[in-house]
């Protein structure tokens, strides 16, 4: 490679199956809980700190607790965006949590995310996700990396996403240790004082440009019934720089350094330029994609492979790789043995 990078009988009375007296045993018995919260966890919303406490209870139940006043702070009742202060005492209402087995996680993705880290210290890790692994549960999935990750380490104090990826991209992704480094890297984030860079492989041959794509986007917007992000001058500000590595037949590596953090950014900038990704299904070409799956690609060719930040309070500074993975490594090399015979994948 060139580039160096249930069944119930009604009656008189009510029996339960196997399979729902398993269930009952797998939930946690109710209880009134008190929180004291801690300089750590002063500053988030009181919502976002329930939806972390409370695992496997549906964020609209939350919600729910909220609006009815069962959850309160220094014995009053608050709103989800009450944010919180540290000494602040948190009622917690009886609430069922369940811990069965089913939401957690399998070994191959334990297995995988635990040989994963790329980068840690006392106050962050960095992996290198998995493509195919969502960051985390829901929209009918049990668990995600921050899930598994937790599954992982039950005696970690904190733990949580600094910011996410697609599921179908892989490469690096911040988890912060501590509530103040979640804080201070949020502030990085809005300031784009985060360096983030990403290998793709796009359609056609994009050495002549355009490199710097400034379009605003709209997201959920509807087409089919399926969520996309659209090019929308009403939209939200968005730039993406890309810079152009290797041309292959029919094909550009190329690297895409993110301004800001959008939905989707880069492949909706990608295409707009008219150089969609390889094997994206939502913005991509149909003729491309089926090109590349014929090379043996079989998802999405978008890697975080760059992250970078200056702490100058703790005067650290963190610069962190990740690798391409085995099956985009052989894509590439693959490509570079592809004779050009002008195959057109328009």
């Amino acid at each position: 490679m060139k580039f160096p990078l249930l069944q119930a009988n009604c009656g008189s009375g009510l029996r339960l199956t196997l399979v729902e007296s398993a269930a009952m045993e797998n939930v946690e018995k109710p209880a009134v809980r008190w929180m004291d919260i801690s300089a750590e966890q002063a500053g988030q919303r009181i919502d976002n700190y329930l939806l972390r406490i409370l695992k496997g209870v549906p964020k609209s139940r939350i919600y729910r607790l909220l609006r009815k006043g069962e959850v309160r702070v220094n014995k009053g009742r608050i709103r989800p965006e009450y944010r919180l202060q540290s000494g602040d005492q948190v009622r917690i209402p009886p609430v069922r949590v369940a811990t069965s087995s089913a939401i957690e996680p399998g070994r191959q993705a334990s297995a995988a995310l635990a040989d994963s880290i790329l980068y840690e210290d006392d106050r962050l890790l960095v992996l290198n996700k998995p493509a195919g692994m969502a960051v985390h549960g829901g929209s009918g999935l049990g668990y995600g990396v921050i899930e598994t990750l937790r599954a992982l380490r039950p005696t970690a104090p904190y733990l949580e996403l600094v910011h996410r990826l697609d599921r179908a991209t892989s490469g690096c992704l911040m988890v912060a240790k501590r509530r103040s480094e979640l804080r201070m890297l949020h502030d990085l984030l809005r300031n784009g004082g985060i360096e983030k860079r990403y290998l793709l492989l796009v359609q056609g041959d994009w050495s002549q440009g355009p490199f710097r794509i400034d379009a605003a986007l709209r997201k959920n917007q509807v087409r089919g019934g399926e969520r996309i992000v659209r090019v929308d001058p009403e939209g939200k500000t968005a730039l993406t720089k890309f810079r152009f590595l290797e041309a292959y037949p029919g094909a550009s590596l190329m690297e895409a350094e993110l301004k800001t953090g959008r939905t989707h950014q880069i492949r909706v900038h990608a295409a707009h330029a008219g150089h969609p990704l390889a094997g994206d299904e939502k913005y991509g070409a149909e003729a491309f994609n089926r090109y590349m799956r014929g090379l043996g690609l079989k998802r999405m060719f978008l890697h975080a492979h760059y992250v970078a930040f200056e702490d100058r309070e703790r005067e650290r500074s963190v610069e962190v790789s990740a690798p391409l993975g085995a099956d985009l490594r052989k894509l590439v090399q693959q490509l570079e043995n592809t004779p050009d015979t002008g195959h057109n994948t328009q």
